[in-house]
């Protein structure tokens, strides 16, 4: 059965871009890559003595269960140099579930719909602009609708188109 999940991708080390462009080639070893959103140059958040990240998100038709997808996108870091040094520390590459399909997942590997992703700028504006009407499935709320509900914050800027 195909799903369509949602992945966020950062990168703050290295050549951004081309880290995001790598990663999105090795994302069809996952499935079918979908709809890209533009790339947003953005601040880091929590740690923030760090260069600021390139950020994006994809769209992904796949046929993995949710830990397939999990053990893939884990695979495709550390094959990209992904050395998880710092808890949000600087990082080649970052691929996080946003969403897969309208399943809820809450285990102690892999919680889906990403748990922090409602309060994140740096998710919300490229996931509203290739999804915006995707609906959250516990808050029932639309990826638009989550984005508006933001307060100021976080300096999030849209690069390309």
């Amino acid at each position: 059965m195909t799903v369509t999940a949602y992945l966020s991708l950062g990168s703050n080390v290295g050549d951004r871009a081309a880290n995001l462009r790598e990663a999105l080639e090795r994302l069809h070893s996952a499935g079918k890559v979908g709809a890209v959103s533009s790339l947003y140059e953005t601040e880091p958040i929590e740690f923030t003595e760090q260069p600021w990240f390139l950020n994006c998100v994809v769209e992904l038709e796949t046929d993995l269960g949710p830990a397939q997808l999990l053990a893939g996108i884990l695979e495709i870091e550390e094959q990209m140099g992904r050395h998880r040094e710092k808890k949000k520390g600087p990082r080649t590459i970052d691929l996080d579930i946003l969403f897969y399909g309208d399943e809820i997942v809450d285990g102690p590997e892999l919680t889906i719909p990403h748990p922090a992703m409602q309060e994140r700028r740096f998710v919300l504006e490229p996931l509203a602009e290739i999804a915006p009407g995707v609906t959250h499935p516990t808050s029932k709320k639309t990826v638009r609708e989550l984005l508006e509900s933001l307060s100021a914050g976080q300096v999030v800027k849209k690069i390309t188109a």
